[in-house]
Parts: structure tokens; C-alpha cells; sequence
């Protein structure tokens, strides 16, 4: 019988960090589904589709082999048969995966593979709708949030380490943009489930936030 921990939240609250330390620490698999969505994303721009051409998304939908493979503990995204994943953490894919998300036809295609793989391994999984839609079951919820500014800076300082520039005025308006479309969605949008225990990430280190995790996963 597997175990299941759901992790959503807004860009910039620390769950893919929280998670694959969580994961790591409790021997889980951790699966990205943010990563998943960028895939799409990618494909999407290599092929010059645009997120509101939804005749053309319906057909990428049948032609985007995209796949997870895990390599010496690593996630790996193959996009048919490419290994995606040193192409998809830009900004440009980032917005266009959040454009794109809001489709109804990717999000079933992705959600069909994600819980397929949660039926089968102790998983943590991360992303905007995992509680509230693709896991409505899991063992143990959780929603992490941080304040607006804090967000900022973490995408700020993320985005500088890579070697880039980056504008935090801009990044702050990204950020919001990305909220109101995740937020407002019509189909499985960003809210915190019922049953969701709250972490406000703000003030708390990634370790205090990891060792709150798995405290609540062991009660």
C-alpha cells in the first residue's frame, strides 16, 4: 500500500526544494509535476503553438510522448525520447507552462500519469492542484505559502545563481500574473484543500520546513 503526500502551493513558496529534501529524507519518490507541465510547454513553443490555439494543443496532446524516468535518484523528463530537463527551467518555458496549463486536454493527459505512478510508490508530489484534484486521497496534504515579497527574492536569487539577469520588479509582476491564472482557472485551479495542514514558508528555513513535513507524515 503505498503513501501519499501532496504538496501545493503558489510559484516561489519553496515546494520543489521542500519536496526533494522531504523525499529524500523519508526514502520516497518525488515526482515534479511542475516539470511535466514545462515539458508540455516546451513542445508547445518548438512548434510554434500558442496556449489559446486549443485545436492544436488537442493534437500536441497526441503526439508529446512525454515520460519520467529516475537516473542514480535524479528525475529525468523525456520529451519524446529526449531528455528535456537542461531546456525547460527558462522563463520563457515557465510562463508559457503556466499559460498553458489552464487547457483542460493537458492537464488530463498529465494527471492520468501522475496518478498512475502514485498508485504504485511511496510518492511526494508537488505542483498547484495535487490535493485538491490529481491526489484528492492522499495520506497527508499540504499547502505552502510565503508572502509576495519573500517570493520575489527567492525567484531572484534562483535566477541570478543560474548566471542570469533579471529584473525583481518584473519578476513581482510575473509572479502575481502566474497567481491570478492559477487561482482563476476553470478547471482544477490553486486552492488549498479542506484537509491541508497550512506552512507560511516565509520565516521558516527549508530544513524547519522539511522536519515539519515528515513530523506530520510519522503522526
Amino acid at each position: 500500500m503505498s503513501f501519499t503526500i501532496a504538496i501545493d502551493g503558489p510559484a516561489g513558496a519553496g515546494k520543489s526544494t521542500i519536496a526533494k529534501k522531504a523525499a529524500k529524507k523519508l526514502d520516497f519518490l518525488y515526482m515534479d509535476t511542475g516539470a511535466m507541465y514545462r515539458a508540455m510547454a516546451l513542445y508547445l513553443i518548438r512548434n510554434n503553438i500558442y496556449e489559446n490555439n486549443e485545436k492544436d494543443i488537442k493534437k500536441a496532446c497526441e503526439k508529446a510522448d512525454i515520460r519520467i524516468a529516475y537516473e542514480d535518484g535524479v528525475q529525468q523528463i523525456y520529451l519524446n525520447g529526449e531528455n528535456v530537463n537542461t531546456f525547460i527551467r527558462t522563463e520563457e518555458v515557465g510562463n508559457m507552462a503556466s499559460k498553458s496549463s489552464v487547457n483542460r486536454d493537458i492537464r488530463l493527459k498529465l494527471v492520468e500519469l501522475q496518478r498512475k505512478t502514485a498508485a504504485q510508490e511511496n510518492v511526494i508530489m508537488d505542483g498547484r492542484d495535487i490535493g485538491s484534484y490529481v491526489l484528492p486521497n492522499a495520506d497527508l496534504k499540504i499547502f505552502l505559502t510565503a508572502d509576495i515579497k519573500v517570493r520575489v527574492q527567492r525567484r531572484y536569487e534562483e535566477i541570478l545563481n543560474k548566471g542570469l539577469k533579471c529584473n525583481p520588479e518584473e519578476i513581482e509582476k510575473d509572479l502575481k500574473e502566474r497567481d491570478e491564472r492559477d487561482r482563476n482557472r476553470e478547471f482544477a485551479p490553486l486552492i488549498q484543500a479542506e484537509d491541508a495542514v497550512l506552512i507560511n514558508t516565509s520565516y521558516m528555513t527549508i530544513d524547519e520546513v522539511v522536519e515539519e513535513i515528515i513530523r506530520l507524515a510519522r503522526t
